[in-house]
């Protein structure tokens, strides 16, 4: 029989606190059971879903080996306890691969295919640095099929200065200042806290204990000591280690279903799921990604920028995101734009950012019935962007 799309909840999320690679808050923490304690803090927060009615597990990671291996999304939703008859699988779109995995799982529900999926991501950088393993063709730059710098993400963002000269790095880093200061009022606001999953970690200093919060946060950063950090990429460049997202490692997933079912289930229906495009630009720039996936989106649906009251962007880089606000004409301190801080202060554990972009858009959501429509969008190394459009089930004018 001819089938209907249905329409998309998102029900809930949660993460884990994101830590430092190398030494931080999980060095002798395993990245699946990262994912673990995610699924089960879903599944507590969530007693109305019963697990067998869980259709599927998509969990992303960019780096596929090791404890991040082993199709993850499966082994994942075993070791966490769900039923057998639950599969799962791992997915990979380096940086959007928690989004995909929305966007993957969330048309399977449309289509009709699924009920109800976990999906999410994980990345474990300490463990597996980025571009651990990788094998790149030699073709890509004997045939110069893409500019050399298009493999190292920094040098991709110093293309992107020199793309667009009017985004100096006094700019950045007054960008990546605010990011800081937004990230510590939330805190102080306890905004952040609700979306955490407490995780027992160990180190051979201090013994077992837990992570409650982000460690990634620099709070009091200024722009004079941002002034006085090395350019790593280039001489005498752009990007700094304060205006980019570091080295991190971190869990998020989602529950999502599809309306009628979240509504059967006694379920909260957070935001609804309206669309979503990809995007590919040239791999050497590839920080522009969100700017041509978002014309896409908005010009399918009808929509301008103006239509958009929240827009949660990934913070890879602070130069990537002005040029996104850049070609939109939306000013640098625009309240719209991530209201509570991204990924220059709280982290960017590559696979799983694309989920915490989704839980602060609902979180701000509920608190904002006069908004509509926001977006979450994020680049994609090898030169892509991905957005997702979602629609505010507060809306106050669902009740006219």
């Amino acid at each position: 029989m001819p089938r209907t799309a249905r329409d998309v909840v998102f029900v809930d999320g949660a993460r884990t606190p994101f830590g430092k690679a190398g030494k931080g808050l999980y060095a002798e923490t395993r990245a699946d059971d990262l994912v673990v304690r995610v699924i089960r803090e879903l599944l507590r927060r969530n007693p109305g879903l019963p697990p067998e009615r869980i259709d599927e597990v998509a969990i992303a990671a960019t780096t596929q080996i090791g404890d991040q291996g082993l199709t993850i999304g499966r082994s994942a939703a075993l070791l966490a306890g769900l039923p057998r008859s639950v599969p799962g699988y791992a997915i990979d779109r380096m940086c959007a691969g928690a989004l995909t995995a929305v966007t993957t799982s969330g048309a399977g529900i449309a289509f009709g295919a699924y009920d109800v999926v976990i999906a999410g991501g994980v990345e474990h950088m300490g463990r597996h640095p980025m571009g651990e393993g990788v094998d790149p063709n030699p073709r890509f730059l004997s045939e110069k099929l893409v500019d050399p710098s298009a493999l190292v993400m920094g040098n991709t963002a110093e293309n992107l200065h020199d793309r667009y000269p009017s985004i100096t790095k006094e700019r950045a880093d007054a960008y990546a200042v605010r990011s800081q200061e937004k990230v510590a009022k939330a805190y102080a606001d306890g905004k952040i806290q609700q979306d955490l999953v407490e995780v027992l970690v160990r180190s051979a200093e201090q013994g077992y204990g837990l992570a409650t919060a982000d460690e990634p946060p620099r709070p009091g950063t200024t722009l004079e000591g941002l002034a006085q950090l090395k350019t790593p990429f280039r001489a005498h460049g752009n990007v700094t280690p304060g205006n980019a997202a570091g080295l991190n490692d971190g869990a998020t997933g989602a529950v999502l279903a599809a309306e009628e079912v979240a509504a059967e289930l006694g379920l909260d229906a957070r935001m609804r799921l309206v669309d979503f495009s990809f995007a590919g630009v040239e791999p050497e720039v590839m920080g522009v990604g969100p700017v041509p996936a978002t014309e896409k989106l908005l010009a399918r649906q009808g929509l301008g920028m103006d239509d958009i009251g929240l827009i949660e962007i990934n913070e890879a880089f602070a130069v990537q995101v002005l040029a996104f606000l850049e070609h939109f004409g939306i000013a640098d301190d625009d309240a719209r734009v991530n209201p509570w801080g991204g990924a220059i202060a709280l982290g960017h554990p590559l696979a799983s950012s694309g989920v915490r972009l989704m839980m602060q858009l609902a979180r701000q959501f509920a608190e904002r019935p006069d908004v509509r429509y926001g977006i979450t969008t994020m680049c994609v190394g090898m030169g892509m962007g991905g957005t997702v459009l979602w629609e505010n089930t507060n809306w106050e004018g669902n009740a006219k």
